[in-house]
């Protein structure tokens, strides 16, 4: 496993199956010229135009460190923008390297840091956004003046990083599958470092002063299909500095930040979203493995503290799978419904950029507050806001002999299991080498179910339908033997006995009594009450440990059950911990990792957002 410029291109710049009949050569043409900013530095920029030119067209825009390839004027993309609906209707698209990265010129940083009131020559991604689009809109001819921006996951990043600063001529952004803060996408959950994403430090990592024009960053040779033992043999992480030196900066910045501080703070872009201007759609996954914490946060922030439009779509997809045409949708082994990327693209996506770029562009788009799909039930469903107004707050408690339920439990007792950082508990069943999970978001969860360090609570067979529609809060009281720990919550949707195959379906798998993963989190136990302060635990003291998990939206339906799973590993999927505070994980010796009893008491709690009939 070498390169994987090829699919992150797929993503960045939403590739769809490539239809014969159209080429795009025929009807644009293709321009590629150098923009200047604010600081002198020349941004590599191609213009894919109409050859049509009776008409004006607004400009479409993605910027992306993933390349603008192919690069040369008589060389172009199978398809080009969101979607081929867009491009056959007309469009101005324009793809653009950001600074540092292929063709263009300056230093890239990962994440680059926003400022506020700029001054003379400052930089950061608002201002080269701000200063590209001053430039099109004057010299790109047959433009109407109006401009919109799009991305599915960093492009994503750099589409909500537009809407500050925005120029005016900035009249819609869909950031997709966005990060918006390293600390809790991608690279962390609550602290916890995603192991399964080193592999991607070999892209994030360098810093080049000169264009790369040559091709993207290999991935290091780990010598193994099998990934689980590869990282159990490379426990602790500081084995894994043979494979990325000194010259790999961000490699040596996760090691040196363990904790939420101002290097990471900077770096977050959610916190800024205030009185933003342009319409904004924001889209995403509802099982992405890696920027699910994005799309809600940054649709979540926008809605609390501005006044534009501001709309939501969720879909049964993992990262960045509207943007791939197919008729049946799938996440690993279970099946959702036919064409539900050909619907958003035709029905949400272009009815969103023509409105605001090509109509009237007030806010009756015709497009509802929240268009979110119902991964129970295998059907969208629309609301004037999310979370829905017709919501209430129940509280499900964690009892003796496994019971899940609104009964509430004793207050009293526990059930305990012991953690042996040598025996992690895996994330998935799977013996394979993968850049980042996608699957294991709906993976069947009976295998971590018959371990006994996996803790299970299960409901009684539902009467009734039950649909989850928001956030998920679980209310652990634990105690560890250990001075530190992590805690995993994972929602599980236990389906019927004579639940029926689908053709997706791994060989060894049956969807009878299948296991489907709903939702799941991770919280390392050293930031239960501060990310930016570490405390340890107090060996054997009943400790609170609160974790969000990331908004739902699914029916439970009768027949089925609701299980949660408590576990402290979850591997190779993030780091283990060595249940030994040390001021920094990265930099943990052998002799800090120790098996632990972890205790969880019956007082335990889990708060579900109901959707009310």
């Amino acid at each position: 496993m070498k390169k994987i410029l090829f699919f992150l291109l797929f993503l960045s710049t939403g590739f769809l199956i490539a239809q014969e009949e159209y080429v795009v050569s025929d009807h644009y043409t293709k321009k590629e010229v150098k923009i200047k900013m604010r600081d002198g530095i020349l941004l590599h920029t191609t213009i894919y135009s109409p050859k049509d030119t009776s008409k004006e067209y607004p400009i479409l825009m993605q910027r992306t460190p993933y390349s603008c390839q192919p690069y040369g004027e008589d060389q172009f993309r199978a398809t080009i923008g969101p979607n081929t609906t867009m491009m056959k209707e007309g469009i101005i698209v324009v793809y653009q390297d950001v600074r540092g990265r292929w063709n263009s010129e300056g230093v890239y940083d990962n994440m680059r840091a926003y400022i506020p009131n700029k001054k003379r020559k400052q930089i950061d991604e608002a201002s080269d956004t701000y200063d590209s689009i001053d430039w099109l809109v004057k010299n790109v001819k047959n433009n109407n003046g109006k401009v919109g921006i799009w991305g599915i996951s960093y492009p994503g990043f750099y589409s909500t990083y537009s809407l500050l600063d925005a120029h005016p001529a900035l009249k819609a952004v869909s950031p997709q599958a966005c990060i918006g803060d390293f600390f809790f996408d991608d690279f962390h959950h609550n602290g916890a470092y995603l192991l399964s994403y080193w592999i991607a430090t070999a892209l994030f990592g360098y810093e080049k002063e000169q264009p790369v024009t040559s091709g993207w960053y290999e991935f290091p040779d780990i010598g193994t299909q099998d990934q689980y033992q590869f990282f159990i043999e490379h426990e602790p992480l500081t084995k894994l500095d043979t494979f990325y030196k000194e010259d790999n900066v961000f490699w040596e910045q996760l090691k040196d930040h363990p904790n939420y501080d101002d290097f990471w703070q900077k770096r977050g872009i959610i916190q800024h979203l205030e009185d933003i201007k342009p319409a904004t759609m924001i889209v995403g996954g509802w099982f992405d493995a890696e920027d699910l914490y994005g799309p809600l946060e940054t649709y979540k922030n926008i809605e609390a503290r501005s006044k534009n439009y501001n709309t939501i779509v969720m879909g049964p997809w993992s990262h960045g799978d509207w943007a791939r045409l197919r008729e049946r949708q799938a996440i690993g082994n279970v099946y959702f419904g036919d064409n539900i990327s050909q619907f958003f693209q035709e029905n949400i996506e272009t009815k969103f950029f023509n409105h605001f770029l090509k109509g009237s562009g007030d806010d009756n788009s015709g497009l509802p507050e929240a268009y979110v799909y119902d991964t129970g039930l295998n059907e969208w469903k629309t609301f004037e806001q999310w979370p829905p107004t017709n919501t209430e707050k129940e509280i499900y408690g964690m009892g003796l002999h496994e019971n899940l339920g609104k009964v509430m439990t004793m207050e009293y007792g526990y059930r305990e299991f012991v953690s042996d950082p040598k025996k992690p508990v895996p994330y998935s069943e799977d013996i394979k080498v993968v850049f980042t999970p996608r699957k294991y978001m709906t993976d069947d969860q009976r295998f971590a179910a018959r371990r006994p360090d996996v803790l299970m609570f299960e409901t009684e067979v539902l009467e009734d339908d039950v649909t989850l529609a928001g956030d998920i809060l679980a209310k652990l009281k634990v105690s560890t033997t250990g001075t530190d720990a992590d805690w995993i919550v994972k929602v599980i949707d236990v389906w019927p006995a004579d639940s029926e195959d689908f053709p997706e379906t791994q060989d060894h798998l049956k969807m009878s009594n299948y296991h489907m993963m709903v939702r799941s989190e991770v919280m390392r136990g050293r930031f239960r009450n501060s990310f930016e302060k570490p405390e340890a635990f107090v060996p054997d003291e009943v400790t609170d440990v609160n974790i969000k998990l990331q908004d739902v939206f699914h029916t439970f339906k009768k027949g089925h059950k609701i299980q949660v799973q408590v576990q402290s590993t979850w591997f190779p999927y993030i780091d283990v911990n060595p249940q030994t505070f040390v001021d920094n994980i990265f930099k943990a010796e052998e002799s800090d990792f120790q098996k632990q009893t972890h205790k969880v008491y019956n007082s335990s709690k889990i708060e579900f957002t109901v959707l009310k009939k």
